[in-house]
């Protein structure tokens, strides 16, 4: 694999590691499980990242899997990379409509926000 492509790999895992972090810091409500936590008075987190998608984690996270795949400078290990997107894009879908549904005010910010991981894209 190229060098530049290797280079390019590594500034997208630099970048999505960022944006974790970014996400993490704006979202006191993150959890490995999708699941709305009225427990905690869970709201809308509208700010951070959230203002340009609506799972940013999940868009970094498919970034930082990408982007790990051409670090290593492997043609092979975009294939599991390609999988781990599409995973991530089906749970972000079913998120959203469980958020959609049972979160008070999701419906709205969806209408702000339309964009679920790529703005102008989906």
């Amino acid at each position: 694999m190229p060098m530049i492509v290797r280079a390019i790999g590594t500034a997208g895992v630099v970048a999505a590691i960022g944006v974790i972090w970014w996400c993490a810091a704006a979202n006191h409500f993150l959890s490995a499980r999708s699941r709305i936590q009225s427990e905690r008075g869970q709201t809308v987190v509208q700010h951070g990242p959230y203002r340009f998608v609506r799972h940013p984690l999940y868009a970094s996270r498919i970034v930082l899997m990408t982007g790990a795949a051409l670090t290593f400078g492997s043609w092979i290990a975009l294939v599991p990379a390609a999988v781990i997107a599409v995973l991530l894009v089906l749970r972000a879908s079913l998120e959203d409509r469980l958020l959609t549904t049972e979160l008070p005010g999701y419906r709205e910010y969806a209408k702000h926000v339309p964009a679920r991981l790529v703005p102008g894209l989906w």
